[in-house]
């Protein structure tokens, strides 16, 4: 469930704009936490004036709310491995690396922080999330089509149970989160599919 960032599409200088507003502004939310970013920062970064950026977005928390959902637009390589098991631990172990590669981990963990300081942050993550829902619900449905669960189970449900332990490790415990945890996590949810714990 990554939330990298997409490349540039094409549509001349408003939409170049557009993802060079979107891609500082997720830099400076990196860089600064949300209490830290500004439209002025923000268009220093972009090249973009800071009007135009006021126009369009309104705040630095609107611009923070377009950015967390700019990341629907980078499409998810959903696992598929040809097992449920195999897959959800492939989500997990890509969730565990974005959330503690030093690298990687100050976006992802500064748009959740975002989340809990401004409502549209959390509007647009929860939008983000659905997204994410949505196309790897495929996992549990081709799961279901192989027989490896039963027909009636939720496919959504089926992954937040798998990721639900790699997030309380990382925001609620803030304990150590590895590959063995994620792959422990992956395995759990699939013998609770199996059960039927995940029945419509």
């Amino acid at each position: 469930m990554s939330t990298e960032l997409p490349g540039t599409r094409p549509g001349g200088r408003t939409e170049r704009n557009r993802v060079a507003v979107l891609t500082a502004t997720l830099d400076e939310l990196a860089e600064t936490g949300y209490p830290g970013l500004t439209v002025d920062a923000v268009a220093e970064r972009s090249g973009v004036h800071k009007t135009t950026l006021y126009r369009r977005w309104g705040s630095a928390e609107g611009l923070v709310a377009a950015a967390l959902l700019f990341g629907i637009e980078h499409a998810w390589e959903v696992p598929d491995t040809g097992s449920l098991e195999a897959d959800l631990s492939a989500m997990n172990r890509e969730l565990t690396s974005y959330f503690t590669d030093p690298a990687k981990s100050a976006l992802p963990m500064a748009s959740v922080a975002a989340a809990f300081q401004s409502a549209k942050a959390a509007d647009a993550l929860r939008e983000y999330y659905a997204d994410r829902h949505r196309n790897g619900a495929a996992m549990a449905e081709r799961a279901i089509a192989r027989g490896e669960i039963p027909a009636d189970t939720d496919p959504v449900e089926v992954m937040r149970q798998a990721a639900a332990p790699v997030f309380y490790r990382l925001f609620v415990s803030r304990e150590p989160v590895d590959f063995a945890d994620a792959d422990r996590a992956a395995r759990a949810a699939v013998l609770a599919a199996r059960a039927g714990a995940f029945r419509r």
